[in-house]
Formats: C-alpha cells, structure tokens, sequence
C-alpha cells in the first residue's frame, strides 16, 4: 500500500508572544513522519496558525508535542484576541492529500481527540467529517459564545457533553475542537476603515449562512495593530466559489459602505489551483511568494 499523506492545520491561541510562539514552532517541528510545512501568526486575532503534513504516527507525534507546549503556556482566561475561540488549541483539523481518504482524516481526529484528552485532560468535541451528532457538525455552532457559552452548554445539556475528556473545561487550556474537513482557504480583506460595524456589516451579507456567497464563513474584525478592520473569512469550497468572486462581493459592498479595499491576504497555505501571482496581483494579496502554495511548499525538500 502507498503510504498515506495527511494535512493538519491546528490553529492555537497565541500570536503575540513571540518567545511563546518560538516554542510552539520548535514544539511542532522536527518529529519523525510529519513536516512543519508553514505557521502564521496574527497579534490582532492573537492566533497562530501552523500546518504540517505527514502519516498518521508522525502527525499524531508532532501535535501532542504541539498541544504539550500549548497546555504549558497559554491560559484562556487571560486570554484576549479578536478571533473567537474556546482553548489554548482551539481547533485541529485533518485534511487528506495523497493516498488518503476524509475516512482515514476522521479515524486520525477520534485517535487525537482520544490521547488529548486522556494526557491533558481537555474535553475535545469532534467537528466536521468526524462529527458524531448533526449539531456539532460546523466549527461556528460548536464555538458559539465562545468558551463561556460552551462551558454553559457544557453544564446544563446532555447532548453537549464532548466526544472525549471531562464534562468541564479544562481549567487552563479550556476546550480543543478536532476534526476532518476538505481543504479551505482563509482569505481575509482588509478594509480602509476603522468602523469594525463596516465589516461586520459585510461579513453578514457575503456568508452563505444569511444567504450571501456559498461556501463562505465571514466574520468583521478590528486589527488594533493597524488601525483598521477586516472582512475574515473561510473559503470551505473554492473550486465552486473562487477568490476572485468573493473578493469582487466584498469589495462591490466596500463600495456601497462608501470604503475602499485596503489588500487582503491569506493565512496558511493555498492549493496551486486557486492562486496564482496574477490573480494574487488582482487580489491585492500582501507579500504574496510562489511558496505560499501547498503545492510547492510540498515539493520542497524536507
């Protein structure tokens, strides 16, 4: 049998300490089996996101050693960023690349979400293709009220105990949400603006959820670094809503706002077959390299 080749982007609650930062790279890094491929860090959503690639051993290796470190450093209750979130890794996601089906992506969440929560201690809830119960299915309905209201749900419903771990919260660490999912792309513009209802008022209108754009998560958030505010978004089928085309939406109710489109940037890495430099030119897409791609990213060597 070839062997299987498995994505796994976990996004952890830390971007604005760098020597924090620092340690959950090295802690992410360097096991065998798996490659830390790309990691990205926002101050403003105080968030760092990291993808690695790998078979089913390393992978697992790699990201108990990332949820250790995590566990160490990050408390949530101090915890302050505009991304919402519900722990210190809020949420582990599998995609399958080669030789490998979204099946073996969620047998990989059950064995995560099981280890995490027998060595930490942290409640995981499954999402997405690995889900268990239809409403825990969306990442957004999962982390609705963030920590806080899913610690009440938590509480008071039987249907909202988690898949694996204790009843409550970790005290620390809070709550990781696990899951198997197609490749996504998070794609966020940048407004001209410091008025965060702008955004937000944007963010309703182009997400498929209020009948806007299919296949388009959108928030509004301020960037207190840059004194300016962001349409953030999730692109979970891009080949059936293109960049292009949700740029064009936002940018069009920019407009009616009386704004401009600052430029826009993605976070992590992108498949090959959705950017390429004309259209990131077109986009306005900040820093934009050739090895922003999965695709090329890939090729390198290890």
């Amino acid at each position: 049998m070839q062997p299987l080749l498995v994505e796994a982007v976990p996004n952890v609650s830390e971007g604005r300490r760098q020597p924090v930062v620092d340690r959950l790279v090295e802690a992410a890094a360097g096991s065998p089996g798996s490659r830390l491929l790309d990691w990205s860090s926002d101050p403003s959503h105080n968030r760092t996101v990291f993808t690695l690639v790998g078979d089913r051993a390393g992978l697992l290796t790699a990201l108990l050693r990332l949820y250790e470190a995590a566990v160490d450093a990050i408390d949530v209750r101090t915890h302050r960023g505009e991304h919402p979130r519900v722990g210190a890794v809020d949420v582990t996601p599998f995609v399958a690349l080669e030789n490998a089906s979204i099946a073996d992506c969620a047998a990989m969440a059950r064995s995560l979400g099981r280890l995490v929560a027998e060595r930490f201690g942290i409640p995981v809830f499954l999402y997405e293709d690995a889900a268990t119960r239809p409403e825990r299915r969306a990442l957004e309905d999962i982390r609705r009220g963030q920590l806080d209201g899913l610690a009440r749900r938590m509480a008071r419903d039987a249907a909202w105990r988690p898949d694996f771990g204790p009843p409550t919260p970790h005290r620390t660490a809070g709550v990781s949400i696990i899951g198997a999912r197609s490749i996504l792309i998070a794609f966020n513009v940048n407004l001209d603006t410091g008025d965060v209802t702008v955004a937000r008022r944007i963010a309703r209108t182009v997400r498929a959820r209020n009948g806007g754009l299919p296949h388009v998560k959108a928030i509004g958030v301020r960037l207190a670094d840059r004194d300016a505010v962001q349409v953030s978004m999730n692109l979970t089928d891009y080949r059936r809503t293109p960049m292009r085309r949700v740029f064009a939406a936002v940018e069009r109710e920019a407009r009616r706002c009386g704004v401009r489109v600052a430029d826009a940037e993605v976070i992590g890495l992108v498949p090959a077959d959705a950017l390429d430099a004309s259209t990131a030119d077109s986009l306005r897409i900040r820093r934009f390299r050739p090895d922003r791609l999965l695709d090329a990213r890939l090729r390198q060597p290890g």
